[in-house]
């Protein structure tokens, strides 16, 4: 599983902020408020995100809608699944020893 780069992660961050389904139009306008960014870019964020499967889009009349394929604490346990299945069992466990000492 790629990493996110910092612009595909502030589209997901906003789409798990919203209930509703966005469309590059509404996300484009949400980005804008903080950056300047060409309402193309965000299109072409959107469909590689779709073609990684981090969001689902169904199309609504002319437009795409846009939502996330899994919930955040979703995406990021697979994420971190991803990261310790690269690792041998000993590192593995020092991992998991750091980040949840109490619970071992």
């Amino acid at each position: 599983m790629a990493a996110m780069g910092e612009l595909e992660q502030a589209v997901m961050d906003i789409l798990w902020n919203r209930p509703e389904p966005l469309s590059v139009r509404d996300v484009h306008e949400l980005l804008a408020r903080d950056r300047d960014l060409a309402y193309t870019t965000v299109m072409t964020v959107l469909d590689r995100l779709a073609k990684k499967k981090l969001v689902v889009r169904n199309l609504d009349g002319r437009a795409w809608l846009y939502r996330p394929a899994k919930s955040r604490a979703a995406q990021i346990a697979a994420e971190m699944l991803d990261l310790l299945g690269r690792l041998n069992p000993d590192e593995r466990r020092e991992v998991l020893d750091r980040i949840a000492p109490a619970s071992r």
